[in-house]
């Protein structure tokens, strides 16, 4: 498959599930990564959110290729409208490009990010930021990494990092400006942001929870995401140690990643602003 200068690989149907998402997500970053570079570079008539259309839909179409091949057996949900009904009980969950908005506007703070998951258990999850070139993953069999390095953030000190307060710690969160303006969404967002010592809201939950697998950001939280934005980065910090839960107030999902104590308090947190 080649667009402009940049010819993905085909990969090998003998690499493991762990190299395989590994391999998927870093070649489909770095097509998104090159399809945007040559676009605004060349394509002065044709709109940004064109670009990264065509962008996100190439990458996407390049690990549905991949994964058809080296495994016809799977099945696979993408965010672009991607879907094969296997026949293994495994589907692999797509997200060519994660942070949409940041890729559009030049910023480094996007990822391509990939889970399989078996009979709805998240297996394992890789999440690739091309700009910063980190590439977590993890999952049930396999401790997390960044780019090789095993992640040990909830170990060290004897685990104190499990044992912290969520007022202690910096939560990374996402909410839409139009869902501020429901309280049924809004009060459990605003009572979970106040628990926290300090916000960031960056743009893209699977960079994020890469982030709180690897220490930068201390918790995670947010509401109604798709399967393509929760399992890599979901898989990844349950792998590194952390904790991931949800639950449901006034009729929203709200998932939940970071150390135990603070998952905890940011489900009472969010509890807190039910209504009825």
């Amino acid at each position: 498959m080649t667009t402009g200068r940049h010819s993905a690989a085909v990969l090998d149907p003998s690499l493991d599930d762990y190299e395989l998402a590994a391999a998927l997500v870093r070649e489909a970053g770095q097509l998104a990564l090159l399809m945007r570079m040559a676009g605004l570079e060349s394509e002065q008539k044709t709109s940004v959110s064109d670009v990264v259309t065509a962008a996100d839909h190439a990458a996407e179409a390049y690990v549905l290729e991949q994964l058809r091949r080296c495994r016809p057996e799977d099945g696979i949900l993408g965010e672009e409208g991607a879907s094969v009904q296997g026949t293994s009980g495994r589907t692999w969950v797509i997200d060519p490009v994660d942070g949409t908005y940041n890729f559009l506007h030049g910023s480094t703070y996007w990822c391509s990010a990939i889970a399989l998951k078996d009979h709805g258990d998240v297996l394992l999850g890789a999440v690739f930021q091309p700009e910063e070139n980190k590439l977590w993953l993890g999952g049930r069999d396999r401790a997390a990494t960044l780019n090789g390095e095993a992640l040990t953030s909830f170990s060290d000190d004897g685990g104190r990092r499990n044992a912290t307060n969520v007022s202690e710690l910096g939560a990374a969160t996402y909410i839409h400006p139009t869902w501020l303006m429901d309280p049924m969404c809004a009060m459990p967002w605003h009572a979970a942001a106040t628990s926290a010592a300090s916000l960031r809201m960056l743009g893209s939950g699977s960079c994020d929870l890469g982030r709180v697998a690897e220490g930068q950001l201390g918790c995670w939280f947010q509401h109604s995401c798709p399967e393509w934005d929760w399992l890599p980065g979901k898989a990844i910090v349950r792998a590194a140690g952390g904790a991931v839960d949800t639950v449901r107030v006034n009729g929203l999902e709200w998932f939940i990643a970071g150390g135990t104590t603070a998952v905890r308090e940011l489900r009472a947190a969010l509890q807190s602003g039910s209504v009825g």
